[in-house]
């Protein structure tokens, strides 16, 4: 049971359970960390995940989809209402600033954020609507997820991953959203942290950078900033409400902090005071009581609620039937399949297609 939590006015405020993933998100052993989440949440689980940092991709809409079908199968027996929210750029009709766009955020319980670009998802989300609610949710009881490039944006400075392993950029590092800033850590989040793939060729550990290319990068950060690593197929347990950590999967976790190295396996419990002067915020100019308030409201609505399709979901179903009629099966497959990614099931009646939330 999580605690009651502190009144701010006449707002609870109780800080949500948070898992960072080095990777691995949707591997079989990830699902230990996801039950450790479900286990302190109250019942109907709404589960909402972020597209952003993949948003620059053409097939952003699968790349979350894959995700919101995992959780799906994965955990049935929860009966999981699972909508994937489509804020991938500003300046577009898919913006994080779009309030029907971000909608579904005000009211989960549960948000994830994983693959993509870290940076790209930093310039969408900074000081958006859809970041401010991450936020008001997660002060509110509301699980958050970040994942792979998801968390290295959360951090105070970010990794310009892409940018330098693929482009060849100096090294630097660029501003975070700081997800942990208000709860006095400055962190540098690196996943990918034992990373292999180059072989004994090339040296891809600390996010394809290298160790060695990693420690020039590390003293360009400020000397506060502890940089915090974590393996691949490994998931890190904060429960911010105690102040503690605890390490799951069969990787661990470094803490670099103040010229020290600290190493964390697997199964290892740690308080937070580890990562920084930790403390529980209030309200903040971007995030007023008021922001609380509304927030608040909208999930008593629709906790009783039933979901209603948007546009983009009701687009597909009529790209669905189109195919159908042109007896284009297999599309159609592939539609009904996205369909199931944005949280919604399709069924096929004698007066036309009928679609629900998937459970």
């Amino acid at each position: 049971m999580r605690p009651e939590g502190r009144l701010l006015g006449d707002v609870t405020m109780s800080f949500g359970p948070v898992v960072i993933f080095g990777s691995g998100e949707t591997a079989p052993g990830s699902r230990g960390a996801y039950e450790w989440v479900f286990d302190q949440l109250q019942p109907p689980l709404r589960l909402s995940l972020l597209e952003t940092p993949a948003g620059f991709e053409p097939n952003s809409a699968q790349v979350a989809g894959r995700l919101a079908i995992f959780l799906e199968k994965q955990f049935s027996q929860r009966r999981p209402e699972v909508r994937v929210v489509p804020a991938r750029a500003r300046g577009t009709p898919f913006s994080p600033d779009s309030p029907e766009v971000v909608a579904p955020l005000a009211h989960a319980n549960f948000i994830q954020m994983g693959a993509g670009s870290p940076t790209f998802a930093v310039r969408q989300l900074r000081d958006s609507l859809a970041w401010r609610l991450v936020q008001a949710r997660h002060r509110l009881g509301a699980a958050v997820v970040f994942a792979s490039a998801g968390a290295v944006a959360a951090g105070a400075s970010v990794l310009p991953v892409y940018e330098i392993y693929k482009v060849g950029a100096d090294l630097h590092w660029q501003p975070g959203l700081d997800f942990f800033g208000p709860f006095g850590l400055n962190l540098a989040i690196v996943t990918h942290w034992n990373n292999s793939a180059g072989g004994a060729e090339l040296d891809t550990s600390r996010c394809y950078m290298g160790q060695a290319r990693f420690e020039r990068l590390q003293a360009l950060l400020p000397p506060a900033t502890v940089v915090l690593g974590v393996d691949e197929v490994t998931a890190l347990l904060l429960d911010l409400e105690a102040g503690s950590g605890r390490v799951a999967g069969p990787g661990g976790v470094s803490v670099l902090r103040g010229g020290q190295a600290l190493r964390f396996e697997a199964g290892a419990d740690f308080a937070l005071g580890v990562l920084g002067p930790f403390q529980h915020p209030g309200p903040e100019p971007g995030l007023p009581a008021r922001l609380l308030r509304q927030v608040a409201a909208a999930a008593a609505v629709q906790s009783t609620a039933p979901l209603t399709p948007d546009a983009e979901v009701l687009s597909l179903v009529q790209q669905r039937e189109q195919l159908r009629a042109a007896h284009d099966w297999s599309a159609a497959d592939e539609v009904r399949r996205e369909l199931q990614a944005h949280g919604w099931q399709v069924e096929d009646t004698p007066s036309g297609p009928r679609v629900r939330p998937a459970r």
